[in-house]
């Protein structure tokens, strides 16, 4: 398995392959930002690969297809982003008028993009900008209080997910609040669905929300339209 890792690296470095990952330049050059998996270093994009979730960042439709269609009220909810990389999910988020705005990333560059990233949001584009990225593990991340809306886009390896919603279950069992999880390249959504705190309330093969009980003053499923 790590030959063939390797061997994904290696052919992912070739000029080609690199060209290829600048398909999603179109948000960057809007934004006058870089957000891009095309600039990723080669060290760390090979952490990536061998953990089994390199960086790749968020399709813009499909964010605002599954975020932006939650008939939520955005400003009584913490907007969290695990595994929050160069931020693109961040300043996607800050269209909406979200309470606050959390990301988190263990990776040291790309954290330090997400913050240059966010220096240059522009502040007409924004209707939030308490915006805050963390560099830290996200298995030892506490939840802010409050309502919750959880962002992940297939961030982390199994062992490392499971982590992360014990922990989300262990701070709703501490203060009972509303939580949606919007779960993008949903690979691993047995996680999820294994709690026995979520209920699935709509998905594709791209796509998956989830919810908890503590939601139900929202509509029965408030991702039907996506």
């Amino acid at each position: 398995m790590l030959a063939d890792e390797l061997g994904e690296f290696a052919r992912d470095c070739l000029p080609s392959r690199r060209r290829q990952r600048y398909g999603d330049i179109d948000f960057d050059f809007d934004y006058r930002v870089d957000t891009t998996a095309a600039n990723i270093g080669r060290l760390d994009h090979l952490v990536g690969v061998l953990s089994g979730t390199p960086y790749q960042p968020c399709d813009p439709e499909l964010f605002r297809a599954t975020v932006g269609c939650l008939e939520i009220a955005y400003e009584q909810f913490t907007f969290v982003d695990i595994g929050s990389g160069k931020g693109r999910a961040l300043l996607l988020a800050a269209e909406y008028p979200f309470r606050r705005i959390v990301g988190v990333e263990w990776m040291p560059e790309l954290h330090r993009s997400a913050l240059e990233n966010i220096r240059r949001l522009q502040s007409g584009r924004a209707k939030c900008r308490d915006i805050e990225p963390i560099c830290a593990d996200a298995r030892r991340f506490e939840f802010p209080a409050g309502a919750l809306l959880v962002f992940l886009f297939n961030p982390l390896p199994e062992r490392a997910l499971k982590a992360v919603i014990g922990n989300l279950e262990e701070a709703i069992r501490l203060e009972p609040k509303p939580v949606w999880l919007v779960y993008h390249n949903p690979l691993l959504e047995h996680v999820l669905a294994e709690s026995g705190m979520f209920r699935k309330t709509g998905g594709t093969m791209q796509w998956a929300v989830f919810t908890n009980r503590l939601s139900a003053a929202q509509p029965e499923d408030a991702s039907r339209k996506i």
